[in-house]
């Protein structure tokens, strides 16, 4: 499935890395006219687009790819528009749940909160920082929905994009608020967390972006169902590898303190398996912690033990790989043009094999 010499994502990355610092470059010399105050919004920004793994991009490629489009180069800027939607998300997912780090260096509204510290300014830090992380959120969306409709791909291609690309601005938003509901109501079941997974990130890490390409290629009819097929399961095989690692990761991989996800108290399938699976006293008690951001490292690591000790990390290790399965076999579609086929077998690696 994987090959030695050729990474998808690598293979899309320069072209999308060059076109995000081209089109925030123009924009900030526009921004910057405002107001000169602007500029550490803005440094915050390039800190955050500096990083991230370019799965959607590349989904988005490949997609373009496996629905027989050449190597046009607006497809790269209509791709890399999508990672300015997701430093929106990524921005306001860390406000929401008052993360202090990202990708192993401040999030954003502390970034801004630091900024207002450091000026000797008037009033709640903490409050200016969320507020600006919130603009600046909500510019990126702006952006996106801008650096989309600048790439210089036909009127017409743009246009039968529009559907997937709205979809997925829309879907991402109503899935980040179904995880809201869950945590205040504490929702413990797994067929709860799926819901949420695939919503905030299954159709909108995956499965819209290969609809994107697919459609942008004007192939949209023929092939949504194949890269749903293959789309929904990888994406949430992602987002189960990602609990995963929440709980069990390596800080310095991770970028996130070690069981951060149980200090924020999210409801993840592999929580769900656990106070399903774990004996009545451990469970209690296991629930009682869930979500306290004091939660010191005995804490976190005996939660990690009710969590491998009651089966729940098995389980959860055996769903990564049945809808790794089911994504491996959507590919053999004929629908799929051949030269895609075995970029989008090495992304289902590529989205799932990251180290604990």
């Amino acid at each position: 499935m994987t090959s030695s010499h050729f990474s998808p994502v690598s293979f899309v990355r320069p072209a999308v890395d060059a076109e995000l610092t081209a089109f925030v470059g123009r924009r900030r010399a526009s921004i910057l006219e405002i107001g000169a105050e602007l500029e550490p919004v803005l440094d915050a920004l390039d800190a955050m687009i500096g990083g991230g793994k370019r799965l959607r991009p590349a989904f988005c490629y490949w997609g373009w790819r496996g629905a027989g489009g050449g190597d046009e180069p607006g497809v790269y800027t209509a791709a890399a528009s999508l990672e300015l939607l997701q430093a929106c998300a990524l921005i306001h997912d860390d406000v929401i749940d008052n993360s202090d780090t990202r990708r192993g260096l401040p999030a954003t509204h502390r970034r801004l909160a630091a900024l207002h510290e450091r000026s000797g300014w008037s009033g709640d830090a903490a409050a200016f920082g969320r507020g600006s992380a919130i603009l600046l959120g909500d510019l990126c969306l702006s952006w996106c929905e801008d650096m989309y409709q600048s790439s210089a791909l036909p009127a017409g291609s743009l246009a039968a994009g529009r559907e997937p690309f709205d979809m997925m601005r829309t879907e991402v938003m109503a899935g980040q608020y179904l995880d809201l509901v869950e945590q205040t109501r504490g929702a413990d079941t797994v067929e709860a967390a799926l819901r949420v997974m695939r919503f905030k990130s299954a159709k909108y890490t995956v499965e819209r972006p290969l609809h994107l390409g697919a459609a942008l290629a004007g192939r949209h009819a023929g092939l949504a169902p194949v890269y749903t097929a293959y789309g929904i399961p990888l994406g949430i095989a992602f987002q189960l590898r990602d609990d995963v690692l929440g709980v069990f990761g390596d800080p310095e991989e991770t970028g996130k303190p070690a069981g951060d996800d149980l200090r924020e108290g999210k409801r993840t399938v592999i929580v769900a398996e656990t106070l399903r699976m774990a004996g009545a006293a451990d469970a209690e008690r296991f629930r009682r912690l869930l979500g306290d951001p004091g939660l010191d490292a005995e804490a976190v690591e005996w939660m990690r033990s009710v969590i491998s000790g009651s089966g729940a990390l098995d389980a959860c290790e055996e769903r990564i790989a049945g809808y790794v399965a089911d994504a491996a076999k959507a590919l053999e579609s004929d629908e799929i043009a051949d030269g895609a086929r075995s970029a989008l077998a090495d992304l289902i690696v590529a989205a799932t094999t990251r180290r604990h």
